[in-house]
C-alpha cells in the first residue's frame, strides 16, 4: 500500500475513525524513536521527562502501516464474508510488504514471513508463523474495533482471522480479541476501570498467558510507582515485544491517564521494551475515548500523511455507515 498524499474532505468532526487513526499513528511515531532504548538512556538523550512529542515531522512504523492496511480492507469487503474480507487483508498486506516504504520502518520479521507466505499462495488460515506470540497481530485491530462496534461477534472473528495471517499461538489471539475488544469499550464509553475485566470477559482461558497478564494488571492497579508497575506487566526485555505484554501495558496507560491523550502515549512510550507498539494500542484506544480534541493540534500538523489518513477515516466512516443499521452510541462529554 503506497501512501501518496490523499486530499479529501476530513471525517466528521464528531466520527471517531479520524481520531483512532491519528491517536494510534501518532503514539507509534512518538514511541519509535526510543523504541530499543531502555528508560536510563532515554532520560539521558530527552531529558528527566523522556520523550514528550513526536518528532517534526512525525514518521509512523509498520504498526499504522498495517493498521491502514487492516482499514483499507475494511473499506474494500467490510460488509463481505470472512474469506473474502480475509482476501481483501492478504492483498493489502501484500502491498504493504512490496513498498519500499515499508523497509525503512522497522517492520517485523514474522509478518513479513506471514506476508511472503500468502504471497506465495499460502490459505490465509495457515499463512502466519506457528506458535509466534509477537505484537504484529494485536497492533492493527483498532479499525476492527470501530468498523464492528455494533456487532461484537463479527467483531471477534475478523480480530482472531486477520491475526493469523502472519501470527497463530493462543496468546496472539487473546490479545488482538482483547485489543479490538478495547476500541469497542472506549466507543461504548466504558469506563477504563472496567477494561480489564470486559477484556477478560470475551478472552478468559483462550490463553494461559494472556489470562496471566490480566491477572498482573489486577495486582498494580493501586501501585504508585508506575515503572514498576509497567515492569511488572510487562517483564520480558522491557515489555510490549509479545502479545499479552503489548496490550497489558496499553491498558495500564489508559487506567492511569484515562482523561489526557497526550500523558497516557507518553506514559507508554517511556518504557524500556516495545514503545512504538504499546504507545499505538495506548494512542487508538485515547482517540476513541476522547475525540480528536484531545490530541494535539501541534502533533496532528507534524504527522505524515494525515490527508492520507484522513481521507482513509472517511471512506472508513462512510463504509461504516452504510453497514451499520443502528447509529453510532454517542461518546459521553468528558470534562
Amino acid at each position: 500500500m503506497v501512501m501518496t498524499e490523499e486530499k479529501r474532505q476530513p471525517a466528521e468532526a464528531d466520527d471517531p475513525a479520524r481520531a483512532i487513526l491519528f491517536g494510534l499513528a501518532l503514539g507509534d511515531a512518538l514511541g519509535w524513536p526510543v523504541e530499543f532504548l531502555d528508560r536510563p538512556l532515554i532520560r539521558a538523550r530527552y531529558g528527566r521527562l523522556g520523550i514528550v512529542a513526536p518528532p517534526d515531522p512525525a514518521l509512523y512504523t509498520d504498526d499504522t502501516q498495517m493498521t491502514a492496511a487492516v482499514a483499507e480492507a475494511l473499506v474494500e469487503a467490510g460488509d463481505q464474508d470472512l474469506d473474502s474480507l480475509m482476501a481483501a487483508v492478504s492483498r493489502n498486506f501484500i502491498t504493504w510488504k512490496n513498498d519500499p516504504i515499508t523497509a525503512t520502518r522497522a517492520p517485523g520479521a514474522t509478518c513479513i514471513r506471514g506476508v511472503n507466505a500468502l504471497e506465495l499462495g499460502a490459505p490465509w488460515r495457515e499463512a502466519g508463523v506457528k506458535d509466534s506470540k509477537g505484537c504484529g497481530a494485536c497492533m492493527r485491530v483498532a479499525p476492527l474495533g470501530y468498523f464492528y462496534q455494533h456487532d461484537v461477534e463479527k467483531l471477534l472473528q475478523t480480530a482472531r482471522a486477520q491475526g493469523w495471517l502472519t501470527h497463530r499461538h493462543p496468546a496472539s489471539d487473546a490479545a488482538c480479541l482483547g485489543a479490538a475488544r478495547l476500541i469497542k469499550l472506549a466507543l461504548d464509553g466504558v469506563e477504563p476501570k472496567d477494561f480489564p475485566n470486559q477484556v477478560r470477559t470475551r478472552t478468559e482461558g483462550v490463553s494461559k498467558e494472556f489470562d496471566a497478564t490480566l491477572e498482573r494488571l489486577d495486582h498494580v492497579k493501586d501501585w504508585t510507582d508506575e515503572e514498576a508497575a509497567l515492569n511488572y506487566v510487562g517483564p520480558t526485555r522491557g515489555g510490549g515485544w509479545i502479545a499479552e505484554e503489548a496490550v497489558g501495558m496499553a491498558v495500564y496507560c489508559v487506567l492511569r491517564r484515562p482523561n489526557d491523550y497526550q500523558a497516557a502515549v507518553t506514559l507508554a512510550a517511556n518504557i524500556s521494551g516495545d514503545s512504538d507498539t504499546v504507545a499505538c494500542i495506548t494512542g487508538g484506544v485515547m482517540g476513541a475515548r476522547l475525540g480528536i480534541s484531545a490530541i494535539p493540534a501541534d502533533w496532528i500538523e507534524r504527522l505524515e500523511n494525515r490527508d492520507y489518513l484522513s481521507g482513509l477515516a472517511e471512506r472508513l466512516a462512510e463504509k461504516r455507515r452504510a453497514l451499520n443499521a443502528v447509529p453510532d452510541t454517542p461518546r459521553p462529554v468528558r470534562s
